[in-house]
């Protein structure tokens, strides 16, 4: 399988990401390469490899879940940059739809 900057492209644009034809290209190269790798991942017998849930012996450390008001954006800040708003909201397009709608 094989990425073109074409889809490269449509992707971007569904991500609102600018990209030149250059990075478009480069972009499709890459991605082409990861889905290579990919499908010899895929095609590899890994029947007989048991099990492994953690190698490192790394346990999950917690912390307090503190909001750091300076490394916060205001609302008029994370708004900024969106292309659509209304009454202080990000407006997109819908996504999920049901009988309604």
């Amino acid at each position: 399988m094989s990425v073109n900057n074409t889809q490269v492209k449509h992707i971007a644009a569904l991500a609102n990401i600018p990209v030149s034809e250059e990075e478009s290209q480069e972009l499709a190269e890459a991605f082409t390469e990861t889905l290579v790798v990919v499908d010899r991942l895929r095609k590899a017998d890994a029947g007989k490899t048991a099990i492994t849930h953690q190698v490192t012996g790394f346990k999950n450390i917690l912390r307090e879940d503190i909001v750091k008001e300076e490394q916060s954006f205001t609302q008029e800040e994370a708004l900024a940059n969106a292309k659509s708003t209304y009454k202080g909201f990000f407006v997109v397009p819908y996504v999920l739809q049901n009988k309604d709608n």
